[in-house]
């Protein structure tokens, strides 16, 4: 019998950095111990560097409702804010998927 109820979700957020590859690791290390996995739902979360300063951070949560709930409490916290002060707002790209079974 198949689960209906809530499904985890991959998160993957993809950016273009302002700053430097040092600075915006420091900014990311801070923001996922302050803040991210002090989320609820919150399962795992890793950041990717590409090229160019681009980067990937994928996150899993348990719910589509976490995920949601996680983004409206980043706008008032000092580390989430420091870490996307970083960011190009212009180049950020948030796409959540349900994972199958």
């Amino acid at each position: 019998m198949r689960n209906h109820g809530p499904m985890a979700v991959m998160e993957v957020c993809t950016f273009t950095a302002q700053e430097d590859d040092d600075a915006v690791r420091a900014a990311d290390a801070r923001f996922q111990t302050d803040f991210a996995y002090g989320q609820p739902g919150l399962l795992r979360r890793t950041t990717a560097r590409g090229q160019d300063h681009r980067w990937c951070v994928v996150t899993l949560w348990a719910t589509g409702e976490d995920a949601e709930r996680a983004q409206a409490a980043a706008g008032g916290d000092e580390a989430a804010s420091a870490f996307w002060r970083l960011v190009d707002p212009g180049s950020i790209r948030v796409e959540r998927f349900t994972l199958l079974g």
